[in-house]
């Protein structure tokens, strides 16, 4: 019979770290951004779906293109705040903003 090989189980974290990098890295930061605005994207998605709207039907009640929702949905970097503030409150959504303050002071060149 063949040995059983065990697996292995790691956190999240240890995994993200490895292959990502440690908090605070440039990698990790931008890994991080990147992640934030795809949450924030099927948000919106998951949103427009639940009151059964279209890409396009939303726009309508937005006042703008369905190719601004798609993207809003799907590539996030470019996106109007307004646009989607705009966006959460034609969905009837609650929006919460959560801005921490780091411990270290900001050096000014």
């Amino acid at each position: 019979m063949a040995a059983t090989k065990k697996l292995k189980t790691v956190s999240l974290d240890t995994m993200i770290n490895k292959h990502v990098g440690k908090t605070g890295t440039a990698r990790r930061d931008a890994f991080e951004y990147e992640l934030k605005l795809d949450l924030l994207g099927n948000a919106i998605r998951e949103a427009r779906r639940h009151h059964n709207l279209t890409q396009e039907q939303l726009g309508e009640i937005v006042g703008v293109q369905k190719a601004q929702i798609s993207k809003l949905e799907n590539n996030f970097t470019n996106a109007r705040f307004d646009t989607v503030i705009k966006v959460f409150n034609a969905l009837n959504a609650k929006v919460n903003f959560k801005v921490q303050m780091p411990k270290k002071k900001l050096k000014i060149a």
